[in-house]
């Protein structure tokens, strides 16, 4: 499961983009719902949330872990275990406290950070999407709709379920073709909060008895 996260983490969670261009699918009611939430959190200041992960294998989760999120514009960052993430816009920064090591990377075009807006925007070139229906989700009647990338790129479908009354996602499931399952679901959100200035900073100077190393 550790080694599942730091994975994920350090490869910039899921949905990797391919770049390219070629024929798509698109439900018009699918889109409408996936422009409606990256419209809504653009509009915020900065939000928050809370979220679980978990990871498994032929469409089952193993155990989950707690983390948090936290974003503003293009910035953010999370923590999740022993692992934190900061994106100040510029580059990445993967913290793990328990191995002592910070690794630094600008991100590239192969990998799509954790960021929800790139969640929600990379279907726009990458997959074909349908509107599947309504499913409960841990209470909340979510819209249901599934994207299928138009060229191999290592997964075979992903799901987002999205409170379309808030405009907002609150789960996504990740399903590669090696039967490997990621599952994230988020709660608590919370918008417009006054943050630390330094929130999306890396502070060298915290980390001087750890190993950092620039990819």
């Amino acid at each position: 499961m550790k080694n599942s996260i730091s994975k994920i983490i350090l490869g910039g969670f899921v949905l990797g983009a391919v770049g390219f261009t070629n024929a798509q699918k698109i439900d018009a009611k699918a889109k409408k719902i996936l422009d409606d939430i990256t419209a809504n959190y653009k509009s915020k200041k900065n939000t928050y949330f809370k979220f679980s992960f978990g990871s498994g294998v032929n469409g089952e989760v193993g155990k989950t872990e707690p983390g948090i999120y936290y974003a503003s514009g293009d910035k953010y960052k999370l923590k999740i275990m022993d692992t934190e993430q900061i994106f100040d816009g510029n580059k990445i920064y993967n913290i793990n406290t328990e191995d002592m090591e910070v690794t630094v990377a600008k991100p590239n075009a192969n990998s799509t950070m954790f960021s929800p807006i790139n969640y929600l925007s990379t279907y726009r070139n990458d997959y074909n999407v349908t509107y599947d229906g309504k499913k409960n989700v841990n209470g909340i009647n979510a819209d249901f709709i599934k994207l299928t990338p138009v060229k191999a790129n290592g997964l075979k479908y992903v799901y987002i379920f999205v409170d379309s009354a808030k405009k907002q996602m609150v789960k996504l499931e990740q399903h590669g073709n090696n039967k490997d399952v990621a599952v994230i679901a988020i709660k608590e959100y919370k918008e417009n909060q006054d943050l630390d200035a330094n929130m999306f900073v890396f502070d060298k100077n915290k980390y001087k008895n750890y190993v950092i190393t620039e990819l």
